[in-house]
């Protein structure tokens, strides 16, 4: 099953194609190799590549999917990209960016819907939960306003992009409002 990776903002799928011992051949991209890879010591790797050796250090970054890869001449940032990464930076792009209509990036079910329609809402404040993946995110509304539409109820399984809750901005700071 391929993997996604992302390293140093580049991104290329990596998928295993085949395993014997220490021997690996893999494909990156459209490109296949073969390698000979070593644990040397916990996070130590050597590796054998045409006849070629490079000594390689994974440290795990901020999160568990991020790692600062070493060898003797380069530094690298990589990043496994899998689905609850994905997952999670559709969901904060949507917290960050200025729609006003909230959606999931992923089907899931409607957990909770903490406002009505008509309902004014601090940027921050959370307007719908909804779990995916055995997971529950709560979405919050990317600007203060006013709940215009609630476009699904409690319980209801939702596809990805499906419009959840729409959100009308206000203009104007309201009185005794952090807005």
């Amino acid at each position: 099953m391929p993997v996604e990776l992302k390293i140093d903002g580049r991104t290329a799928k990596v998928e295993i194609l085949e395993k014997k011992d220490t021997f690996y051949r893999v494909r990156i991209g459209a490109r296949e190799y073969e390698v000979d890879i070593t644990k040397v010591a916990k996070g130590i790797y050597s590796l054998l590549y045409r006849n070629h050796s490079i000594n390689m250090e994974m440290i795990e970054g901020d999160t568990s999917n991020k790692y600062i890869v070493n060898t003797l001449s380069n530094e690298y940032t990589v990043e496994v990209i899998d689905a609850r990464s994905r997952y999670l930076a559709a969901s904060k792009s949507e917290i960050e960016g200025e729609d006003t209509i909230i959606t999931s990036p992923m089907p899931g079910k409607v957990v909770k819907i903490p406002v009505s329609e008509g309902a004014e809402v601090e940027k921050g404040d959370t307007v719908i939960i909804v779990a995916a993946m055995k997971m529950e995110s709560e979405y919050k509304s990317p600007v203060c306003g006013k709940v215009v539409r609630i476009f699904v109820n409690e319980n209801d399984t939702i596809t990805g992009n499906q419009p959840l809750v729409e959100i009308e901005p206000v203009s104007e700071k309201a009185e005794g409002k952090g807005c």
